[in-house]
């Protein structure tokens, strides 16, 4: 009966503050990944792994690739730049009225402006965001604008 009572006693002694509650993250997140309800429903990202080597055979780097990496040489065997590292258009100035786009899957992306033509001023690195819809660069007067690819649902308040 004693114990009984100090066990009691040092649950109520514990702030509610400091319990987790039933369905919290903190008790979720002790869950193998692996097990994952939602992952083995077919949410979230796509898994992408290579079939790795066979045994007794050292791997290429295509057969132990994975994510970002397999996904980026899977585009470079068909031809594709994946990640769209192409220069910008350096053929004109940017105006406010006809900018300079600038894909980005990110609300934020820093692009280097050289002016226009190529190369008639030193690199200047300009940080564009989705807070402004123009950016301009302070040695040429070139304007870029940031076209933010994301999905909507990715889009928060903070971004508008």
């Amino acid at each position: 009966m004693f114990l009984l009572r100090s066990s009691a006693a040092l649950r109520s002694a514990i702030a509610p503050a400091m319990r987790p509650a039933a369905n919290s993250v903190a008790q979720s997140s002790l869950r193998a990944f692996s097990s994952s309800v939602r992952l083995l429903e077919g949410h979230g990202p796509p898994i992408i792994q290579g079939e790795g080597s066979k045994s007794g055979e050292v791997p290429s780097n295509l057969s132990q690739a994975t994510g970002s990496e397999r996904f980026e040489l899977l585009g470079r065997m068909q031809g594709v730049d994946v990640w769209g590292m192409q220069p910008l258009d350096a053929t004109r100035v940017g105006t406010i009225k006809d900018p300079i786009l600038v894909e980005s899957l990110y609300p934020e992306r820093v692009i280097g402006c050289t002016g226009s033509p190529a190369d008639s001023h030193d690199t200047v690195w300009i940080s564009l965001n989705t807070d402004l819809k123009h950016h301009r660069c302070p040695e040429c007067g070139s304007v870029y604008s940031l076209n933010y690819l994301a999905p909507p649902e990715d889009h928060g308040d903070e971004h508008h």
